[in-house]
């Protein structure tokens, strides 16, 4: 018997974990090390922002994944030794024959003054609910969304959330403004100027304000602050710092950077029998920028090294590939979305479109979710 661990209990390791299953004969073991209860799709905190629906609808218990053989280990992972394949979860050691590292990227509120005390942290479902009651109660002035530092995870969220919650205040007759800003010179960079601008052009239709290559330094109260520039705000939804979670900085898996370096193709990192997938990584483009953190990117990768492990293990050769192919959806209101494709890590650069919006997309997008909690969690 041979033992897969898998570490993170998110898009990825809930997805490598099934496909490990599907590829591993019945007496292999896999084990899925998570500190949360439950899985929650992160697509779905803007629709809980603006009042489209609740977190526990798309919350479902990781318990349920031993249905399908999968066994849930809960805890806290305060130790990798890559080397070793070992990890201890709660001060008890757990080791296995390979291991997949998916605990995804850590977010850092107190790397900018001010921050925890004014903002409200858009990407951490424990606050989604204040916020989402702050939103409701709302009752005029300027909201900021805040970009605070990048690289971040669905690079179009923020975008989404600004079109919704637009779409939200005007049927609630709210006297309000909406800004957005970011550290980025564009809205998402990767997409090149005509798309940015195509986007930039909707929130200006919309009269969402967009300030790029703003910087935050502090947050004070109601006002942002870059550097010597102070910008006012009655309500401010923030995106924080991203960074790699400390234990994964410890175990020398990042080999000094900030992310898990990991070969872009079969996500292989520099020990043996060890991979890391999924927003933890960083995969270069052919154009230098960092393959976007999404869910979509963590799926596929999840199946290539489920690949990878179960032919090494029967000891045949390992040939999946992991093609950089994904999409994701962005959300403008009026129950319409575009799409974001493309071959992400194509040479000689990235091959990447969007499309929309329309009403296609946003059905799309409520099928994506409802499609893997019935996949991966069942009825």
């Amino acid at each position: 018997m041979r033992r897969v661990l898998v570490l993170g209990g998110g898009f990825g390791g809930v997805a490598a974990a099934h496909a490990l299953r599907q590829h591993l004969p019945a007496e292999d073991e896999v084990v899925l090390v998570e500190r949360r209860p439950y899985f929650l799709l992160g697509l779905r905190k803007n629709w809980v922002l603006t009042g489209r629906g609740t977190l526990e609808e798309g919350r479902r218990p990781l318990s349920a994944l031993a249905r399908f053989g999968i066994r849930v280990v809960a805890g806290t992972i305060t130790a990798i030794d890559p080397a070793s394949r070992r990890v201890t979860v709660d001060g008890q050691p757990l080791e296995g024959d390979a291991m997949v590292v998916a605990l995804g990227a850590a977010l850092a509120p107190d790397q900018v003054p001010g921050f925890r005390d004014h903002a409200f942290n858009i990407y951490d479902p424990e606050e989604v609910p204040r916020a989402a009651e702050a939103l409701r109660t709302f009752r005029g002035g300027r909201i900021v969304i805040g970009i605070f530092g990048a690289p971040y995870k669905c690079p179009p969220a923020p975008y989404e959330l600004a079109f919704l919650l637009q779409e939200t205040l005007q049927e609630r007759g709210v006297p309000a403004t909406l800004e957005v800003f970011t550290p980025q010179p564009m809205s998402i960079p990767l997409l090149g100027p005509a798309s940015c601008t195509a986007i930039e052009g909707r929130l200006a239709a919309r009269g969402i304000r967009f300030l790029p290559a703003h910087r935050a330094t502090a947050v004070e109260n109601g006002a942002v602050v870059f550097g010597n520039e102070r910008h006012p705000f009655d309500l401010l939804l923030g995106v924080p710092p991203h960074r790699c979670p400390e234990v994964v900085v410890q175990s020398g898996l990042t080999e000094g950077g900030d992310w898990v370096r990991v070969n872009p193709r079969t996500l292989e990192t520099r020990f043996p029998g060890v991979y890391a997938i999924g927003d933890i990584t960083e995969v270069p483009m052919a154009n230098g920028m960092p393959l976007p953190k999404a869910g979509i990117f963590a799926e596929a990768e999840a199946a290539v090294v489920a690949a990878r492990i179960a032919a090494t293990f029967s000891g045949q050769p390992a040939t999946a590939t992991f093609d950089g192919s994904g999409y994701c959806f962005l959300e403008t209101g009026h129950r319409e979305a575009m799409l974001v494709r493309g071959r992400f890590l194509a040479e000689p650069k990235p091959e990447v479109e969007i499309a929309g919006p329309s009403p296609a997309f946003a059905a799309d997008k409520v099928q994506f979710e409802a499609e893997r909690l019935r996949r991966w969690f069942g009825a």
